[in-house]
């Protein structure tokens, strides 16, 4: 088969194109031929070596929509032909940037008819992060004010379709351009988030229950001052490895919350990939694609995914 491959850790050029076995399932496994699939920051970190994949050459990429094409001794809830959508791949074993992936039955769940390859692997990790965050860590009830910040993002306007169906009310914040977008997605408030009075503007719409934070280490503070009692917050990334408190007594008055979350710490990947599709298949979960590319364009979308705008996610379709 045809995949994309890293011999050593560096830069998007490390990307290769290559002829390499097709793998075999384990007894646990399915082999996927993959019809889509994504591409998320965090691959990147694999390929520079911030964080350690399972081993070099490696294959990048989490997230896979295909078909089953054979199935292992032990699997008997999947057979070849089944519709599947996939995550948590690519980081302790090889991932979904090539024609086929092995993928355990505990990271799988079938995909419906209706909906699309590439809005399923478009959804399947910044859903399971969006999902493990909002509902898992962070018991999220119908009525509850949800911030998400940066809405336009993989991850947040995931969140945004998220908490909506779970009906919360939702206020994000993006760039003006994509305001329109969000808005059509459920945000019921959508804030520029380069506005100097960015934290009155949220508490005006509603001290959030819930926030969902990808940049802890610019937003830590703004949460704590704008989060309602017993506020839960969501942290999912960071851009520096230290975030502090900038007033800890005021923000111990308010028995915040911090939880840190990890898409791959999540217990149960296929339960939740499983209600993920039940939203694609109502259409309560519609995950924007805003380009795509072919393996050989990988590296562009590695490149993409860091330094350009756009709102959802970039899709590779082997």
């Amino acid at each position: 088969m045809r995949a994309v491959r890293y011999h050593d850790h560096g830069g998007p050029e490390q990307l290769m194109v290559e002829d390499v076995d097709r793998p075999t399932p384990d007894d646990d496994e399915v082999l996927v031929k993959v019809r889509a699939a994504s591409v998320n920051p965090v691959d990147t970190y694999f390929r520079e070596g911030s964080y350690a994949p399972g081993g070099l050459p490696w294959i990048p990429g989490s997230d896979a929509a295909g078909v089953v094409t054979a199935v292992g001794d032990d699997v008997t809830e999947y057979d070849p032909g089944d519709r599947v959508v996939a995550t948590a791949l690519g980081n302790d074993r090889p991932g979904t940037c090539a024609e086929y992936v092995a993928v355990p039955t505990d990271r799988l769940a079938r995909l419906p008819d209706r909906v699309g390859f590439a809005a399923a692997a478009a959804g399947a990790l910044v859903g399971v992060t969006a999902w493990q965050s909002l509902v898992a860590r962070c018991d999220l009830d119908p009525g509850e004010r949800v911030l998400v910040h940066g809405g336009s993002g993989g991850v947040g306007h995931v969140a945004v379709q998220v908490a909506a169906a779970a009906g919360a009310r939702v206020t994000t914040t993006a760039r003006p351009a994509y305001h329109d977008d969000l808005a059509d997605l459920g945000a019921d408030d959508v804030l520029d988030y380069g506005r100097d009075d960015l934290a009155d503007a949220i508490r005006e719409t509603g001290q959030p229950d819930v926030i969902l934070d990808h940049r802890l280490d610019d937003y830590l503070g703004l949460d704590c001052e704008v989060a309602a009692f017993r506020g839960r917050i969501a942290a999912i990334g960071n851009s520096d490895p230290e975030a502090t408190f900038p007033n800890v007594p005021a923000h111990r008055g308010k028995a915040l919350t911090v939880n840190h979350v990890s898409m791959f710490n999540t217990p149960d990947v296929a339960r939740v990939l499983g209600r993920l599709a039940a939203l694609l298949e109502r259409g309560s979960l519609v995950p924007q694609v805003a380009r795509t590319y072919d393996l050989a364009g990988v590296k562009d979308a590695q490149q993409a995914v860091l330094d350009d705008s756009f709102l959802g996610k970039l899709v590779v379709e082997p």
